[in-house]
């Protein structure tokens, strides 16, 4: 009996840098770019984000202007197909 793939939704979540006084989100512009499961608030890396945090899909990874963290990439590299 074959067992089929289970493959886990993610979407990376961004991390904010210190806030400037022309930001426009309240949160600061986006320093790093994290991998996140789901929906969730917890990077890959085990960092906590704000919930409030801009996301993108997953495929944006490595496609964004500003850097992705690199930990949480390699953890996603092991868990996608």
């Amino acid at each position: 009996m074959a067992v089929a793939a289970v493959h886990a939704s993610h979407e990376l979540r961004a991390e904010y840098g210190a806030r400037g006084s022309g930001e426009s989100s309240g949160l600061g512009p986006v320093k790093v770019w994290h991998m996140v499961r789901g929906t969730g608030t917890t990077a890959m890396c085990g960092r906590e984000l704000d919930p409030r945090a801009a996301t993108r899909p997953e495929d944006a990874w490595g496609r964004t202007r500003e850097i992705c963290c690199h930990t949480c990439g390699a953890l996603y590299l092991r868990e996608v197909p």
